[in-house]
């Protein structure tokens, strides 16, 4: 189990965390810190400057979720991490590659009042005693305050939170500890687990009235999506389709779509690559489109999207995907592809 103690800069999450696994016989504390001081020792300056902040990067929140797992796999049982994480995105991918290895998150709050953390903030040291460093940890800090007050409507709505203001961090802990055993902070994110060889996958492309293709925004991975998923063992690719649209949009399609492309995606790891299918579910009724319902643990909002729009949503590979899918919708036809690029 993983329990994620976010929180402003200067609340005190690795002091609590050490007090906390004090507290849980046989836990282990991981601070994805060196994660990020690895990733900025490596890449290129002229990468690092493209973000604003090194969570930004896919590689941070892969490499965060790839460890914990790794050091859960050789000695399992409870995992601390003390991490501010104040992207509602960021969190989704994180906790979705937890849930898609099958390891349990507690997501839990320390909240300080503002007033307390600038005071704490004022006195802070840096390690190394040098007072250069010092100011810039400061600096650092106080300039985190207004995006966690931003992000307070949505972190306490998702995690479980622990007023941190005037507690000693050993009382912080146990407040923590109390609300682990209620089970609180559970989090709801459902995926399907990691594959392990080449998956066979199949997508339904819908439409409406001007024939623009709807889109799903997955709360576990980056990027919009088609409906559609994994095919199940022994299951027809086309009906595959059909179930992925009932369960993620609650939309039960009257008829079998009809297959527009078959799309060999290479593996590219850690993907494992396979055959990805797109069918054709054909148009919707205004009646009906706006009647779709999401599952929040999974999806967090669809639109209808024109081609051109479609392309600043989907990553590149599902984008060329979608291109031919509606060029064979257009020519009444089926691509064979590989890669996203048509063969044959």
């Amino acid at each position: 189990m993983i329990v994620w103690l976010n929180g402003a800069f200067g609340t005190g999450k690795s002091t609590v965390a050490r007090e906390l696994a004090d507290l849980i016989p046989g836990s282990l504390l991981y601070d994805p810190e060196p994660v990020a001081d690895g990733l900025r020792a490596v890449l290129p300056r002229k990468r690092l400057d493209e973000v604003g902040d090194v969570q930004e990067l896919p590689a941070w929140r892969r490499l965060t979720v790839e460890t914990a797992a790794a050091v859960l796999a050789e000695a399992p049982g409870v995992l601390i991490v003390p991490m501010t994480l104040l992207t509602q995105e960021h969190r989704d991918e994180i906790f979705g590659g937890f849930a898609s290895r099958r390891i349990p998150v507690r997501h839990i709050l320390l909240h300080t009042a503002e007033t307390i953390l600038r005071q704490r903030i004022s006195t802070c040291e840096d390690d190394s005693g040098d007072p250069a460093a010092t100011a810039a940890l400061r600096a650092h800090h106080l300039a985190h305050l207004p995006p966690y007050g931003a992000a307070l409507p949505w972190l306490t709505e998702d995690a479980h939170l622990v007023d941190a203001s005037g507690a000693s961090p050993r009382r912080t802990a146990e407040a923590v500890a109390d609300a682990l055993r209620s089970d609180a902070g559970a989090c709801e994110i459902v995926q399907t687990p990691e594959p392990t060889a080449e998956t066979l996958a199949s997508g339904v492309l819908l439409f409406d009235h001007l024939d623009r293709v709807l889109l799903v925004d997955p709360v576990y991975k980056p990027g919009w999506e088609f409906p559609g998923g994994v095919v199940e063992s022994g299951e027809a690719p086309a009906r595959a389709g059909v179930r992925e649209v009932a369960e993620e949009i609650g939309l039960r399609l009257d008829r079998t779509p009809r297959l527009l492309v078959v799309d060999w995606e290479p593996p590219a790891p850690p993907a494992h690559g396979g055959l990805r299918l797109l069918f054709d579910g054909g148009r919707l009724a205004a009646r009906v489109s706006g009647r779709l319902v999401l599952p929040a643990a999974e999806l967090r909002g669809w639109r209808f999207v024109t081609e051109e729009e479609a392309e600043t949503l989907l990553p590149p590979e599902r984008y060329r995907r979608l291109r031919w899918a509606l060029r064979a919708r257009e020519r009444a036809t089926v691509l064979n592809l590989e890669a996203g690029v048509p063969v044959g």
